[in-house]
């Protein structure tokens, strides 16, 4: 019985002290009789039970493990506090610029094996009628450019022909594109740099493709990456929102942007990445409602619960071929499995 009497009241704190102090360990399960004050359980009670009047209650457990008391006996804090298991959470550490190389090279490949047949969204037969569907393609759909482009390949097939039209019939060619006089002059200018100085031809470099009137970057890598298979990273809408969800970056500059995940990834990867990024945004990652539940890459989303989370009500905000639905072009490759899209007017 003199178990129950050591440790148990105030002017017995003494030996439990030192034996604390000595480092002693109750056997596993012991802990004590019900009555016993000392230390009931040694794997990580929140208290002790400890008398307030014993004078050494804040050195008596607090320097022993004991799994991860915060509180010992009444004491506020041990010294031991921050080392034992009272750290419920780590804080997160920020992810090295490795492991999200890695994490991003592991996206692009998982993307590969969802869209194997991804590729650009616009209709075109040559370098010519891809660049100008590219100018088209500014604040309105892809859909809305294949729909449009029919008719104005048909009247104005070459550089040429298009330098020479009439501004106000191109313009009603256009027009449900939007911005119709603007593209109007855009493409009226391009065309006549191309024939008076290139020939007639779509030049296949950057720099002689950005001093066309109406082309940057973005619509130069388009005409690069699936005209002349130069490798380029396409930095539209989708494919700034979506790799600063995944953490890639977080710049906004179309420009920066480029540069930070050309760095990230081989130049022969450029194109088709552009082209699985897009269609994913397209199709799961949407702007304003991400359809996360039924994501394939969800795993390795930081920002996974942005949008719902719930498999069957996300299914039902999967767009194009992934939700059953016509897709963007009329004349889609070989190897599209969904629906091509239906003429202007005929749905």
């Amino acid at each position: 019985m003199s178990s129950s009497k050591s440790g148990s009241s105030g002017t017995t704190g003494k030996p439990a002290a030192k034996a604390a102090a000595t480092g002693a360990k109750a056997p596993a399960g012991t802990g004590g009789p019900a009555k016993t004050r000392g230390p009931a359980k040694t794997g990580g009670s929140a208290r002790t039970g400890g008398s307030a009047k014993t004078g050494s209650s804040a050195k008596t457990g607090g320097r022993a493990k004991t799994g991860g008391s915060a509180r010992t006996g009444g004491s506020p804090k041990t010294g031991s506090s921050a080392k034992t298991g009272g750290r419920a959470k780590a804080s997160a550490k920020p992810e090295s610029h490795l492991a999200v190389v890695r994490r991003a090279r592991r996206i692009n490949r998982e993307l590969a094996e969802v869209y194997p047949y991804a590729h650009p969204e616009l209709d075109f037969r040559n370098p010519f009628e891809l660049l100008c569907a590219t100018v088209l393609s500014a604040q309105t759909t892809d859909l809305r450019v294949n729909q449009t482009t029919p008719a104005l390949f048909a009247a104005y097939p070459t550089p040429e022909d298009m330098a020479a039209a009439v501004p106000e019939e191109m313009e009603e060619l256009i027009r449900p594109t939007g911005f119709f006089r603007a593209k109007t002059k855009s493409l009226l200018g391009l065309s006549a740099a191309l024939r008076d100085e290139f020939g007639g031809e779509v030049p296949g470099r950057l720099d002689d493709l950005v001093k066309l009137p109406g082309v940057g970057r973005k619509t130069a890598n388009v005409v690069l990456g699936n005209a002349f298979g130069v490798p380029g990273i396409t930095v539209d809408t989708h494919f700034g929102r979506l790799v600063r969800r995944w953490k890639w970056t977080d710049e906004e500059d179309p420009v920066k942007v480029e540069a930070v995940v050309a760095d990230i990834f081989p130049k022969s990867e450029w194109t088709m990445l552009s082209h699985r990024v897009i269609f994913h945004g397209r199709r799961v990652c949407h702007a304003r409602k991400p359809a996360c539940g039924a994501c394939p890459i969800a795993p390795l989303c930081p920002s996974y619960g942005e949008g719902e989370t719930d498999p069957e009500k996300a299914r039902k905000l999967l767009k194009y071929e992934m939700g059953g639905q016509p897709g963007q072009r009329l004349s889609p490759p070989a190897d599209y499995p969904g629906k091509p899209a239906p003429a202007l007017g005929a749905g």
